[in-house]
């Protein structure tokens, strides 16, 4: 964007813009989101940056009353470097909270040097700096929309003492914890997190909602007209909660004797574009990892105007185009690939009682009042499959895959084909919702072959990369 589109932005306030980029002024040291009902500053005494963490790393402190923090993610950085994303997932999962910037680098492949290198030239400013606007940006989220102890918002943004997170708020914010809190309204103590997720509109709620409704699991998701929400679990190992957000193991494999527990409830508010969520989970510690995730679930950070200008490129799909439309995520990779495996080849009615049969059968019944958890992949392992009524190949590739996840948890999903009874499709169809890989393109779907013919649309999917995920959704829309 030039300079004078940027202008017309700001002094529009258009919410198409959130996200896209940061105005900060500089006679005051602020930074805002383009749809800040501030009095609009005259323009020789404003600068623009397309991320917070670029304004934040020049000097300027997030504004208070707009809360650049909530705003959409920016996406200007993604698509450039593989490694880049990589440790921008890492990151944004606490790998800077436990393990050094060389051991993030380690794991990665590369050197300590040249991760610093990728983030200066994407965002202007280094790994660990990074990683420390992530932290704070995450705790002024929790202190503004919640009333836990700032102790408890301390750890749960990743800091390890509660000196270094009054410490990191003076030099970055300018403000100590409590003064920022004193500028809120909040005075009822509850044992429920409540935050709000801002997504940049258009949103198509309607559709992800009827996706996720069809495939909901009796008493582990729940959807409604407005909300959807499900039980879940986090790895609490040392070492697994700087995994990558889909690994979901510890060291042992088993992600139910030891890992932390909770449920969430996202309502959708289009009126402020974005949803309010209610979390309840059994330790703080990994509340951040959990939000990321459940961003990542309901793709409120995707850039959609972009994806939709290429998807209009389309010959035959534009007049059916649904704005709006995001990738429903599954909460990890496993058990993408376990609904995937069992919807192999029959109807998605017959494939989630089967899933929902899995789960039940696995866990036993719960206590009263409780809610089922998607069974790990060593509770897979040790049951013997027996209430599932398919044939025993297919039993053995659930057994093969929870193996596989076990032994080697970081595998890449495309390993997975050397497992007997998983394909490409299965592969595929995992990534897709858990990853949430925005290019994957399902066109060997018998949905996709038969939505195509319905409609004559002939179409090269490698011209919409890297959205192709997103065209197979359309597509499957017009079923």
């Amino acid at each position: 964007m030039t300079q004078a589109l940027y202008q017309q932005a700001r002094l529009s306030r258009d919410a198409r813009f959130d996200g896209q980029f940061f105005v900060a002024v500089k006679t005051t040291g602020i930074f805002c989101r383009p749809i800040c009902p501030a009095p609009a500053p005259k323009e020789g005494n404003v600068e623009y940056f397309t991320s917070s963490v670029e304004a934040a790393h020049h000097g300027y402190r997030p504004c208070i009353r707009c809360r650049p923090d909530s705003a959409p993610d920016s996406c200007a950085w993604q698509g450039k470097n593989t490694s880049f994303e990589r440790a921008l997932t890492l990151i944004n999962n606490g790998a800077l909270t436990t393990h050094s910037i060389s051991a993030l680098a380690e794991r990665l492949g590369i050197s300590s040097r040249y991760l610093n290198s990728l983030f200066q030239e994407n965002l202007g400013t280094s790994a660990k700096n990074y990683a420390q606007h992530q932290q704070l940006m995450f705790a002024k989220s929790l202190i503004q929309q919640t009333t836990i102890s700032m102790t408890e918002i301390a750890f749960a943004a990743g800091f390890n003492s509660v000196r270094r997170f009054n410490d990191c708020f003076k030099t970055k914010l300018k403000l100590t914890p409590s003064q920022l809190r004193k500028s809120t309204s909040l005075t009822k103590k509850t044992a429920i997190i409540r935050l709000f997720l801002s997504y940049r509109p258009p949103y198509a709620w309607s559709q992800l909602q009827t996706f996720l409704q069809h495939r909901a699991i009796a008493s582990m998701e729940w959807c409604n007209e407005h909300s959807y929400g499900r039980s879940f679990t986090w790895p609490s190992s040392t070492r697994n909660i700087n995994e990558d957000i889909n690994d979901g193991l510890n060291d042992d494999g088993d992600t139910q004797s030891k890992a932390v527990t909770g449920q969430f409830t996202a309502t959708h508010q289009p009126d402020r574009n974005g949803f309010s969520v209610e979390i309840s989970i059994s330790d703080l510690n990994y509340l951040l990892p959990v939000v990321r995730n459940i961003r990542r679930i309901l793709d409120v950070d995707a850039p959609i105007a972009i994806i939709e200008q290429q998807l209009a490129t389309v010959s035959g799909l534009t007049p059916h185009l649904c704005s709006g439309l995001r990738l429903p995520g599954t909460w990890n990779i496993f058990e993408a690939g376990v609904r995937a495996i069992l919807g192999q080849q029959i109807s998605v009615t017959a494939a989630i009682k089967l899933v929902t049969t899995l789960v039940h059968s696995c866990e036993r019944l719960p206590n009263q009042g409780e809610s089922y958890y998607f069974p790990s992949p060593q509770q897979v392992l040790n049951s013997d499959l027996s209430a599932l009524r398919i044939p025993a190949s297919r039993k053995a590739s659930l057994h093969q895959l929870a193996q596989f996840m076990i032994t080697i948890p970081n595998a890449s999903p495309e390993q997975w084909l050397s497992i007997k009874g998983i394909g490409p499709w299965t592969v595929d169809y995992a990534k897709m919702r858990g990853l949430s890989d925005p290019n994957i393109w399902l066109g060997g779907d018998l949905g996709i072959k038969k939505a195509l013919n319905q409609h004559d649309i002939r179409l090269t999917p490698d011209t919409i990369t890297p959205w192709q995920s997103y065209l197979t959704f359309q597509v499957w829309n017009l079923l």
